[in-house]
């Protein structure tokens, strides 16, 4: 078996409004990818906030009370943690210049996700702004997917990552929230091992292996390659969500 991953260079800056399908077939086009069925393009979610146009200035922004509190321990500028905790479920974790919060979207993770490296606007890096994660990532990779399929005329997924810190390990990995046309676990229970031994809990994160090893080519500093394009991933392609990934609260030992 061979998994190719196989990142496209030299992609534009990536503007609100820019369609994020051409991009990703004119992009393939000059490096002339032959598309198959099967194929996954596993987009950065930097570049699908920015299409969906997901900035916020700061100065905008008016802290409520909860927020200044919380600005005098973890010392965070007390417009960011507003944005935090309304992009939040709740607050799990603080220390200095960290907050871990259960996201709307369901996932925890630090900050809500909110990113200010590789922000510009204009053209022109501007301090005072920041991305949010995308509104709806399912449904945007949902309705890339679609739109893809059309116009190549073949099955494809579409993973939308972002880097996630881990519980026990230090690092960030690249991380599913947001998947269309790809199975997000791979359910073994039942399934006999070479030895004859019926597997009781193994379940295969098969869609977070596949974001790490693209964010393993798109990198995490300057390297301008947010789309990545897999071929020869080993599991049948089927429609998922990320509600199949998320362990819930009652399941999880760290909340």
């Amino acid at each position: 078996m061979d998994l190719l991953i196989h990142a496209l260079e030299e992609i534009p800056e990536v503007r609100p409004g820019d369609d994020l399908v051409d991009l990703i077939i004119s992009s393939s086009q000059k490096e002339s990818w032959k598309w198959a069925d099967g194929d996954i393009v596993v987009l950065a979610q930097k570049i699908v906030s920015k299409s969906e146009n997901r900035f916020v200035n700061l100065n905008e922004i008016t802290p409520g009370i909860k927020a200044i509190s919380y600005s005098k321990y973890v010392e965070k500028d007390p417009r960011l943690i507003e944005l935090i905790l309304r992009e939040s479920v709740k607050v799990l974790r603080t220390r200095k210049g960290l907050m871990i919060v259960e996201h709307r979207l369901g996932f925890i993770c630090a900050n809500a996700g909110i990113d200010h490296s590789n922000i510009s606007t204009a053209g022109t890096l501007q301090d005072d702004w920041v991305l949010l994660l995308p509104e709806n990532p399912d449904l945007t990779a949902s309705r890339i997917r679609i739109t893809l399929e059309a116009k190549l005329g073949k099955s494809i997924g579409v993973l939308i990552i972002d880097s996630h810190g881990r519980t026990w390990r230090k690092g960030v990995v690249g991380t599913t929230i947001g998947l269309s046309g790809i199975p997000g676990i791979i359910d073994q229970r039942g399934k006999k091992d070479r030895n004859g031994f019926e597997l009781k809990v193994t379940e295969i994160a098969a869609a977070d292996e596949l974001a790490a090893g693209a964010s393993l080519l798109m990198g995490q500093v300057a390297e301008g390659r947010p789309i990545v394009i897999a071929k020869g991933f080993p599991y049948k392609l089927r429609d998922s969500n990320l509600s199949e990934i998320i362990r819930v609260e009652s399941e999880d030992l760290f909340r």
